[in-house]
């Protein structure tokens, strides 16, 4: 089973990240993480110089680093697992990026003071791709680079057209899946994940409000009560599809010790989803 992280504290998955990038690439930039990390926490917490800190109450940087971390562990699990292609250092870098980035379209510029970034909830996938663009090349990376990072990003929509991004190779889809897998099974596997579903349906509320029209209506929750009775059906009939098939069942290297260990982060969800209807049972007993 896997040690214990405590994901409030970036700090804790900031070593667990670098312990499966120095076990994959032993000769890497021993850096490279820390300074992903530390850029990461600047634009979440409100050091960029065009964007407020995070203030979405679900989507926050806690819930980047579950993702984070899962996808680090899943890399590490593959690649221990000794199948090819292996993810090569900086297809790994890209992705450790990606994974940081991917939820900073709930970001709201210096000038938006109106609501929270969960306004921002329907168009996230892109705003996030938006400002990845702009990050990485204040940084020195290369268009190439910054497109990986993009498509990785997009693996991340409810309901993406998977065939329709635009991958450079074979690799950066795995990485893509791969990131798509993590950030799925990183939220619903959090031992909070039930307790915090009212506040993700707040958020939904928002960025209907946000957007009345066609954006609006992706979703048609009446209540955080209805989104909980809901969420054992996107269990089953969406997210396990979707990481099974769609992901080409990533989420496997997550069994530690691969192949025949727990996989810990399914087992979670799947507490998750009885703890859930044993939940509402009672609320209607």
């Amino acid at each position: 089973m896997y040690p214990q992280v405590d994901t409030r504290f970036p700090s804790e998955v900031e070593v667990e990240v670098q312990a499966a990038y120095a076990l994959m690439f032993p000769k890497g930039d021993r850096y490279f993480v820390h300074k992903a990390f530390g850029w990461a926490i600047d634009f979440f917490s409100g050091n960029h110089r065009d964007y407020q800190a995070i203030d979405a109450r679900y989507h926050d940087f806690e819930h980047t680093l579950q993702g984070t971390l899962c996808l680090a562990r899943l890399l590490r699990g593959r690649h221990q697992s000794g199948d090819l292609p292996g993810v090569i250092q900086p297809m790994f870098e890209l992705g450790l990026l990606a994974i940081l980035l991917h939820d900073s379209g709930y970001l709201k510029r210096r000038e938006d003071q109106e609501g929270t970034g969960a306004k921002y909830t329907f168009i996230h996938v892109q705003r996030s791709t938006e400002f990845a663009s702009l990050f990485l090349a204040e940084k020195g990376y290369t268009q190439g680079e910054i497109l990986a990072v993009q498509n990785m990003i997009r693996c991340t929509g409810v309901n993406v057209n998977l065939e329709a991004i635009p991958f450079q190779s074979d690799l950066e889809r795995l990485v893509g899946y791969a990131l798509g897998t993590a950030d799925l099974l990183g939220q619903m596997s959090a031992f909070d994940y039930v307790d915090k579903l009212p506040i993700l349906y707040l958020e939904f509320a928002e960025s209907a409000r946000s957007f009345p029209g066609d954006l609006g209506s992706q979703t048609n929750f009446n209540s955080a009560e209805d989104l909980m009775r809901r969420t054992p059906g996107f269990w089953e009939e969406y997210v396990k599809p979707k990481i099974v098939g769609d992901f080409g069942g990533l989420h496997r290297y997550l069994a530690d010790p691969y192949p025949d260990g727990p996989n810990e982060y399914m087992e979670r969800v799947e507490a998750n989803m009885i703890r859930l209807r044993r939940q509402l049972a009672l609320s209607t007993a």
